[in-house]
């Protein structure tokens, strides 16, 4: 090993794994996706050379290529002839990619990824909704009506609650008919409905003005007013997330 690949695995430490994983190129993937994201390893440079990772990772050749395979699919590094691999910068890393949006959240104090999940999810649900009211058949509304009708019920019952209300808006997703809108939505929504700073506050007294957006959105869809559904559910997301988002030292308002 050279004098600089020594230096490289001086500042690459070994990965805290509890016991040797089975897949260990889907291991040393997340390790290095966490890594990058930490800023460990910062756009701009280059990751450690294949006998640095072999040796820190205590893997093969194959796995460190397997994962570095991987990282390119997932935007986060380059493979430059003579320059090695380099780590590439954020406006090209997949953000709807699992490992790549989880570890960004992780790291992120300031909530604006999270704030970008939202104005994501408003922009699209808000359309879905236009088009649910257009659409929405007397099934469906019947279904938004008993969800409305049973989360008023389950307002001091925060996970039940919670629980309903994933199903009220996957119900109006559903009516839209736009499946890829709803994939988006949904894709999003479980890589962070159960963390703690998605989640934010969850008194009672939140539970009962959501729903009250809740029945405001039902009502738009029950009336086939596309504009009002529109709008009571862009209206709806925006002050549940600005309530749940604020707290000490927290902005409350969605910089947008």
């Amino acid at each position: 090993m050279t004098p600089s690949q020594e230096t490289a695995l001086e500042k690459l430490a070994a990965p805290a794994w509890p016991r040797r994983p089975t897949n260990l190129a889907t291991a040393v993937t997340a390790e290095l996706v966490e890594r990058i994201v930490r800023g460990v390893h910062p756009s701009g440079t280059a990751l450690p050379p294949e006998p640095v990772l072999c040796e820190t990772f205590s893997v093969s050749r194959t796995v460190v290529r397997e994962a570095v395979k991987i990282l390119q699919e997932k935007g986060l590094v380059q493979v430059r002839q003579g320059a090695g691999t380099m780590v590439t910068p954020q406006s090209m890393w997949d953000m709807l990619d699992e490992l790549v949006l989880g570890a960004t959240i992780a790291e992120d104090d300031s909530l604006s990824i999270l704030d970008d999940v939202v104005v994501t999810r408003r922009l699209l649900e808000s359309d879905m909704a236009h088009v649910a009211a257009r659409i929405a058949d007397e099934e469906t509304v019947d279904r938004l009506r008993a969800l409305v009708d049973r989360m008023d019920e389950l307002v001091g019952d925060t996970v039940a609650y919670h629980e309903l209300d994933r199903a009220f808006h996957d119900t109006v997703m559903q009516a839209s008919g736009n499946r890829i809108a709803r994939g988006v939505v949904r894709g999003l929504e479980s890589q962070v409905v159960n963390t703690a700073r998605y989640t934010g506050r969850t008194e009672r007294s939140l539970c009962v003005a959501s729903n009250r957006g809740h029945r405001r959105v039902y009502e738009m869809i029950a009336a086939h007013d596309p504009e009002g559904a529109a709008a009571a559910m862009f209206t709806h997301i925006t002050e549940a997330w600005l309530v749940r988002r604020s707290g000490p030292g927290k902005p409350d308002r969605l910089q947008r």
